[in-house]
């Protein structure tokens, strides 16, 4: 029951991201990097980068490879259409990864160290709790920030990505 659960949160994911990633598409490049005091990581553009960061950060993680190269507000790309390309890459590898997971590899602990160095260990599910949790919330900043641009941002409910997937 619960790969079920996280398989339907990594598509959820994946179709969240989409979403927003059309919603920005529509304002001007200047729009997106323009720098708006609401948003903790200065702009639109720059908290799209921050979520994609900290995926690359914690997935490698459950293969036991700890990065220590990337900072949390660190600009990947300065492009909306470049970013949307390794964001999609990123989301079909991560359903992927998700999908591959059964029951017993949920419960299995994952030793991993930090971006200071420190070490953890935490069950795979917690990690994967933490991604998709983690996700939502700047996700929600940007939907903020899209309505701030002058778009109007789209719905983010789970309902509405349950019905579009039957």
């Amino acid at each position: 029951m619960l790969a079920t659960q996280f398989q339907t949160l990594a598509g959820y994911n994946a179709w969240a991201n989409r979403t927003v990633y059309d919603a920005a598409a529509l304002l001007s490049g200047a729009e997106c990097r323009k720098d708006r005091a609401a948003a903790y990581f200065g702009s639109i553009l720059k908290t799209l980068n921050h979520l994609l960061v900290v995926d690359y950060l914690w997935f490698p993680r459950l293969n036991g490879i700890s990065p220590s190269d990337l900072k949390l507000d660190q600009v990947l790309h300065d492009d909306l259409v470049e970013l949307r390309v390794a964001r999609e890459a990123e989301d079909a590898r991560i359903v992927a990864q998700v999908d591959a997971l059964g029951e017993a590899a949920l419960a299995a602990d994952c030793a991993f160290r930090d971006t200071r160095g420190k070490p953890w260990t935490m069950p795979v599910w917690q990690i994967l709790a933490t991604v998709f949790n983690h996700e939502t919330h700047h996700r929600g900043q940007v939907h903020a920030l899209l309505k701030d641009a002058g778009a109007e941002p789209p719905s983010l409910d789970l309902p509405v990505y349950l019905r579009s997937i039957g």
